[in-house]
């Protein structure tokens, strides 16, 4: 039986000789699919959108890939988009590793920001992207008191992994303005916040979700 499917390339991985593994973020799943010699095919990228058929087999221990179209975006051709939507990208794997069903929510979430990657400062893009899949799965942390302490937050506040706020001496972090971060909590949006701010917030993003 073949199956239609389209998905964001969020995990690529040897298998053997020119095969690999593929892992797709669809609208309702997070699978792995076995692609013959796929190391051959360019469409094959990190991150790209695809069209693809899934067809059982018998040899293998996973469904096999083929048929692929990649669906393009206008800022796929410029290095430093591309290199930043990678390095957003892959950060999904980790997190919905051990998702087999999932709600349309991160697919769309995925396509909404590709489709504006070009016309705002991608790195802004990806913080109000998080910001909106934290809100989703309920983990904005914004109650005002320390992760750490549990004690009452100051002016000054430090972020930790998931933009978990605390006091900078609790975690010997970088200093942020609380009203600023618990604007972005609030709004899902940087238009308030400097570059340089959002460079920081960027950084912390990287270290996962």
């Amino acid at each position: 039986m073949i199956k239609q499917m389209r998905g964001f390339i969020i995990s690529i991985r040897k298998a053997k000789n020119e095969d690999v593994i593929v892992t797709v973020l669809s609208n309702d799943s997070v699978k792995s699919y076995w692609r013959f010699f796929g190391a051959r095919h360019s469409i094959l990228q990190l991150g790209n959108l695809i069209d693809f058929e899934v067809t059982n087999s018998k040899k293998n221990f996973m469904p096999n890939m083929r048929s692929l179209s990649h669906i393009s975006f206008p800022w796929i051709f410029s290095n430093n988009h591309l290199f930043i939507w990678q390095n957003f990208i892959r950060l999904f794997e980790p997190h919905l590793r051990d998702t087999i069903e999932l709600d349309s929510f991160y697919f769309n979430l995925l396509l909404n920001t590709a489709k504006k990657w070009s016309k705002q400062n991608p790195k802004r893009l990806a913080i109000e992207a998080y910001m909106q899949l934290l809100h989703h799965e309920g983990r904005l942390y914004d109650n005002g008191f320390c992760y750490i302490c549990e004690n009452i937050l100051e002016e000054e506040i430090g972020l930790m992994r998931a933009f978990l706020p605390t006091h900078t001496n609790c975690i010997y972090g970088q200093e942020f303005n609380k009203k600023e971060i618990f604007k972005l909590f609030n709004t899902h949006s940087t238009i308030h916040l400097e570059d340089s701010l959002v460079e920081k917030l960027y950084d912390i993003l990287l270290k996962g979700l």
